[in-house]
């Protein structure tokens, strides 16, 4: 993958998750973490090579049916992307709207998340008012309340503290054990380490190993 003319900032990368699967992808500050994200949830598409997203090749699949891929990804921005005009239930809710539910059979599960990430008393505040820390919160709560059958996260405990990260690490467990494939994208060695969860290595947008949680690597990646 490469932006108009520059070098490319993802090579010769191969790799495969499994439905179900949980896995975090690391890497120094411009290794291609977000780039590598921006690829699976169709933001950019793939230079060369071929890219698979729910058992179809995405070069092949027509521009008419790509929101329908994109409905079943959910995604946690680095700059949180929520809407500054509707207040952090409606924002929430958004996705659901927008899929046709009608609010009386949403309302109790919006409720019930924003409690869960802490923003239980700020229900109808509006971004604008929320710390930094709180709008990383409502933009989580914003992707998986329709639980996506991928999660994918970018730096997803950056303006958090620590007791609140693995706060959030449950709430990722808990999704993936109702089967979501997730993929976190992370610079938090605490959070990658009590996750357990297995770990791709990226180095100048290579793929070169794959390793555990501890930072074991296990041999070079395809």
């Amino acid at each position: 993958m490469r932006y108009g003319r520059a070098p490319e900032v993802l090579n010769n990368i191969n790799f495969q998750l499994m439905p179900g699967s949980f896995h975090f992808v690391t890497g120094a500050s411009g290794a291609g973490k977000s780039s590598l994200l921006k690829m699976i949830y169709l933001a950019h598409r793939a230079s060369r090579g071929r890219v698979s997203l729910f058992g179809r090749d995405i070069s092949t699949v027509p521009g008419r049916d790509l929101p329908f891929l994109r409905r079943r990804i959910g995604v946690v921005f680095q700059e949180f992307r929520l809407l500054d005009h509707l207040s952090a239930f409606d924002n929430v809710a958004l996705p659901l709207r927008i899929a046709g539910k009608k609010a009386n059979d949403y309302r109790q599960d919006v409720a019930e998340l924003l409690r869960w990430v802490g923003l239980g008393e700020r229900m109808q505040a509006e971004p604008p008012t929320l710390s930094g820390g709180e709008k990383q919160r409502l933009a989580i709560a914003r992707a998986v309340i329709n639980r996506p059958d991928v999660l994918l996260a970018d730096e997803p405990t950056g303006n958090v503290d620590p007791a609140m990260s693995l706060r959030i690490l449950r709430l990722f467990v808990e999704l993936n054990r109702m089967g979501t494939t997730i993929l976190i994208a992370s610079h938090d060695e605490d959070l990658v380490a009590n996750s357990g969860r297995p770990v791709l290595h990226l180095d100048s947008g290579r793929l070169i190993a794959l390793g555990d949680a501890q930072g074991n690597l296990h041999g070079e990646a395809g």
